[in-house]
């Protein structure tokens, strides 16, 4: 072997070690997204199940504020929440003292008054005998007739001040005007109220309403005289109710309208009961729509989209869609999608667009390729928004 020979191994041997190192110092390659598998379901018609349904409240047609028509310290309150009380009866009362005197010094000022006015009557008739036997002038008989007729002024004031200063003594009273229940207490024994301040609230008997507050979209929709299923919250019983009233302006607060259907007083549930409308005007039940499970719509900027599966190179692609309402756990769509289209249904906040994706096999389900084979083209007809 000949030296250049030895000086060739160790060359050799070095360049492979360096190649070694170099070969374990670079980045292995990048390993591939595996293929997720999704759960998908094939859009198709079907019919529009649920009603829209509003919560409301039993309501007395007619609900006054009684107060005392003139302001005082109350001293009892007969009225008791949820009594039922009949017209005329006592539900507070007022500290009469005050009125009591008022009303004394009006009949002492009556009966002054019509002393003066008998006095000015007897003159009068004394000056009417002289002036017929000539020994007084006419002047001084017409001086006696003023008089008179001021002293009789004078009495007719005292007699509406005394009937005044008595109505005022008997309003320290307050009495129910019609049969009715208590439904609230605003004013307590040892406060002192204002004239006209609420004490009490009277439901009147009679005439129940189903009052209700809809959204400013569905009160154009709602007429007088359309019907309404009322449902008890507590029992579920249903009864028939028709439209009374649709407020003409919208709540301040609330930006909703109310609604007061006029039920029968036999068989409405007890007053201040929570209840279920149902109007008939908005219902669209049995309407074929498309619809779609609430987890497969996500927020795409502004709007909604769902993640649709092409069939052919299976990925995902983004189709925006316009969402009417809901029924039950499922979003009826409006606009974006075809009877046929494969959505996908759970997972859609970890897809990205153009990703692959193999289809989910559900052991207890049908292919949801072969349920998207059997979809069926139905038109559809324009259903009104819930």
């Amino acid at each position: 072997m000949t030296a250049s020979s030895h000086l060739r191994v160790p060359l050799c041997l070095g360049a492979l070690v360096a190649a070694l190192v170099l070969a374990g110092c670079s980045r292995p390659p990048a390993a591939e997204e595996p293929v997720r598998a999704v759960k998908v379901i094939a859009v198709g018609v079907s019919a529009y199940d649920t009603e829209p349904e509003f919560s409301g409240e039993v309501r007395a047609r007619v609900e006054s504020r009684l107060g005392f028509r003139v302001a005082g310290k109350i001293t009892r309150r007969q009225a008791e929440l949820g009594q039922h009380v009949q017209a005329g009866q006592v539900l507070a009362q007022l500290d009469p003292q005050d009125y009591q005197l008022a009303a004394e010094a009006a009949r002492a000022q009556h009966a002054a008054a019509l002393t003066n006015r008998d006095l000015a009557a007897a003159d009068l008739k004394r000056y009417r005998e002289l002036r017929a036997q000539n020994f007084i002038s006419g002047a001084d008989l017409e001086r006696r007739e003023t008089t008179f007729k001021a002293a009789q002024a004078q009495l007719e004031q005292a007699q509406a001040q005394l009937t005044t200063q008595g109505n005022q003594a008997n309003y320290t009273t307050l009495v129910a005007d019609v049969p009715g229940i208590i439904t609230a207490i605003e004013a307590e024994p040892g406060q002192v109220v204002a004239a006209g301040a609420p004490v009490v609230r009277v439901a009147q008997d009679g005439a129940r309403d189903v009052v209700f507050a809809v959204p400013e979209d569905k009160a154009g929709r709602i007429k007088a005289g359309s019907p309404v299923v009322v449902r008890g919250w507590s029992n579920d019983s249903e009864f028939q109710g028709q439209v009374r009233e649709v407020a003409a302006s919208a709540d301040a607060v609330t930006r909703t309208y109310t609604v007061k259907v006029t039920v029968d007083p036999a068989t409405a549930p007890a007053l201040g009961a929570t209840v279920y409308a149902r109007p008939k005007a908005l219902s669209a039940s049995g309407a074929p729509v498309l619809k779609v499970p609430t987890s497969a719509l996500r927020q795409e900027g502004k709007g909604t989209a769902v993640w649709v599966l092409d069939k052919s190179t299976m990925t995902v692609r983004s189709q925006a869609v316009d969402v009417m309402t809901a029924d039950g756990n499922e979003a009826v769509i409006a606009r974006g999608l075809e009877p046929g289209m494969l959505v996908v249904a759970a997972g859609v906040h970890v897809l990205q667009p153009g990703q692959k994706v193999t289809i989910y096999q559900d052991r207890s389900a049908a292919p949801a390729a072969e349920t998207a084979a059997t979809a069926v083209r139905t038109p559809i007809a324009p259903v009104a928004a819930r």
